[in-house]
């Protein structure tokens, strides 16, 4: 690969990285074309990017990118596959579908919500972790909680007092 090949391929992976506000450094090695396929398929339907990348060329890419990424070099050793995504815990549930027929993918690290997961065993924690928008949906929804219950009160009170007010013209 020659020198311009390398500039061009780390500037654009400096780019997504930049565009992208989580990702994902997972193992798919040693997976046949069959599974590799079948989770190429899968990301497409989450709007994941899956790129496979050598590591040099990464680690030259997080340099150059926007945030702090100096605890990512430690896992970028032998094959890694990159996720580039959204949401911030749709590959991790990506990985936990996909293995429970599968070995792999395994997961290296993660960058998720500023903050740098190590480790396969880290991948629950990843699955759990809400995104944007289901915190948003849980504020709104903790927000007419409140509401309903007023204009429930109120629509129950409106059958009570059309009761009272029936009673005391039937009294006179």
């Amino acid at each position: 690969m020659k020198r311009e090949e390398k500039i061009q391929i780390i500037d654009s992976l400096t780019e997504e990285i930049n565009a992208s506000n989580h990702f994902y450094l997972t193992d798919i090695s040693e997976m046949n074309a069959e599974d590799t396929s079948a989770l190429r398929r899968a990301c497409f339907e989450k709007d994941i990017k899956l790129v496979v990348v050598k590591n040099t060329l990464l680690r030259n890419a997080l340099e150059r990118a926007e945030g702090e990424f100096e605890g990512l070099n430690d896992v970028l050793k032998g094959a890694t596959s990159l996720m580039l995504t959204d949401t911030g815990n749709l590959p991790a549930k990506l990985i936990k579908e996909f293995r429970k027929g599968h070995d792999k993918p395994i997961l290296k690290a993660a960058y998720v919500e500023e903050s740098i997961y190590v480790g396969d065993n880290e991948l629950e924690a990843l699955s759990t972790i809400k995104s944007k928008e289901e915190l948003v949906g849980d504020i709104v929804a903790l927000l007419q909680s409140p509401i309903k219950n007023v204009i429930s009160s109120l629509e129950s009170g409106k059958n009570i007092l059309a009761g009272v007010v029936k009673t005391l013209s039937e009294k006179e």
